[in-house]
């Protein structure tokens, strides 16, 4: 690929057989064989260079009339893209074999959009982003959703929405124009989901990182594609991303997120996200070495019978095998009015004094966090991207991972258990989003004490950070 080093300057090329699938539709697509595409791949496999860079810079050099509209879920990521194609083209190499077939005009040449003299243009977009009058001959989707939202049935069903309402009238020519979808995929009802239960009428190139021979969704190509692969599990791409290093990413995403992202097959949202056998039983009557103890918390406003629980869990962290590990100490959840709620908090502290003490930013809590902070606890503000499904699939690697342990001693750990697993279809999420919200938190792997000393905005400075592997 003579063109690697302008894109991916420094970085070692490893050619493998899914680009040449790959770059082979797409040239089926500029040709006209093809007008609806959709290509499911896994991340960091060369889709987003071989369609959003590539694609538009070898096309202009047999049609550089040509017109391309890009979008992906963040404009962002959609003008990444369009700037490194900008500098392909405008590359001594590029120039030096293609310099003669057009060139760039200087009055519409933005990192958003740019043209060439021959009337080809290439526009980057997103999702949420203002298509009024703009349209292209190939419409290429690149990442529609958001791994972070895609649980988010509100977030995920506006990306359909969008596809159903908006992109479907901005080809140039209905008859003659292309649409490319590429994409991991993330939810049973993503697009691709989406597509593939609403319309035939299109090639799909299903590229999983694990061969499956029992595939739900296989290729189905009007050029003949066959995965050349024959045993089952073995890899896509194994000169780049090898048995070690899938292995590795498919421990830290977890079941849920590696059936889509990584095969390209999303598991059905049926049974529970918090499994009750993933969950790792401490039968010593002495506590694991703590390092570090973190408090959760999720409230409510009201103390009516119907509405929610105001709920606490506190999780001591240790080192097991060089690796985060969490024992979860105790349980509470009831409701109460705020005058209780804040002294049940102070004594919780006062018994088990832990380093950090996070609190979801609602309700009840944005007092609570105010009172605790003004007494010299150390408490820290959490506000959640992303709703209270999606929040347990992005925890639950932790979980599955045997991370996270109860004594087995304790009855209402057995109980902690039940409601996690029972989750969502459960009466008592709250107690769950204490759970998650202090998972997410120690996936990150590091943690923030504060002190008593606050600065000239009333936000508390760090006084300590503590790092586990």
């Amino acid at each position: 690929m003579n063109s690697w080093q302008t894109i991916e300057a420094g970085r070692q090329f490893h050619d493998n057989w899914h680009i040449d699938a790959v770059s082979e539709h797409l040239q089926a697509v500029v040709e006209g064989d093809i007008k609806r595409l959709i290509i499911n791949v896994p991340p960091r496999h060369m889709k987003s260079i071989s369609v959003a860079v590539a694609l538009p810079a070898w096309t202009w050099t047999i049609q550089p009339d040509k017109r391309f509209l890009f979008a992906s879920y963040a404009s962002s990521l959609s003008i990444r893209d369009s700037v490194k194609c900008r500098r392909l083209i405008d590359s001594n190499w590029y120039k030096q074999h293609f310099g003669n077939c057009f060139e760039l005009t200087g009055d519409q040449n933005q990192k958003q959009r740019f043209e060439n003299n021959k009337t080809g243009y290439r526009i980057a977009t997103s999702v949420d982003g203002a298509l009024t009058g703009e349209g292209g001959d190939i419409i290429v989707i690149d990442d529609p959703h958001n791994v972070r939202e895609a649980e988010s049935s509100t977030v995920r069903e506006g990306v359909l929405e969008w596809w159903d309402q908006a992109m479907q009238t901005r080809l140039n020519d209905p008859k003659t124009g292309a649409f490319i979808i590429i994409m991991q995929r993330v939810h049973e009802q993503d697009l691709t989901g989406h597509i593939l239960a609403n319309d035939t009428g299109w090639d799909h190139l299903c590229l999983p990182a694990r061969y499956e021979p029992e595939h739900p969704t296989p290729s189905q190509s009007s050029l003949g594609f066959v995965d050349p692969r024959t045993e089952d599990g073995e890899l896509l791409w194994s000169s780049r991303i090898d048995e070690k290093t899938l292995s590795q990413l498919e421990t830290s995403l977890g079941t849920y997120a590696s059936a889509g992202q990584l095969q390209q097959r999303p598991m059905p949202k049926g049974g529970t996200i918090l499994k009750s056998k993933w969950w790792q039983e401490w039968d010593s009557d002495h506590l694991p070495e703590i390092e570090y103890v973190l408090q959760s918390y999720d409230t409510a406003f009201s103390t009516k019978e119907k509405s929610s629980y105001s709920a606490r869990t506190t999780w001591g962290v240790f080192k097991k095998h060089g690796q985060i590990n969490a024992i979860v100490l105790e349980m509470w959840y009831d409701r109460v009015n705020y005058p209780e709620l804040r002294r049940l908090a102070q004594d919780s502290y006062d018994e088990y004094q832990p380093d950090a003490v996070l609190i979801e930013k609602k309700a009840s809590g944005q007092s609570l966090l105010q009172d605790l902070r003004m007494a010299g606890i150390p408490v820290l503000e959490y506000s959640p991207d992303r709703d209270k499904e999606a929040r347990a699939h992005a925890s639950s690697a932790l979980l599955e991972d045997g991370r996270i342990w109860y004594p087995a001693d304790k009855r209402w750990a057995k109980d902690l258990i039940s409601i996690c697993a029972a989750f969502p279809t459960g009466d008592n999420d709250d107690i769950v989003d204490t759970c998650t919200q202090a998972w997410l938190r120690l996936r990150k792997g590091w943690f923030i004490t504060h002190s008593e000393d606050y600065d000239e905005d009333d936000e508390p400075r760090p006084q300590k950070v503590a790092m586990y592997g």
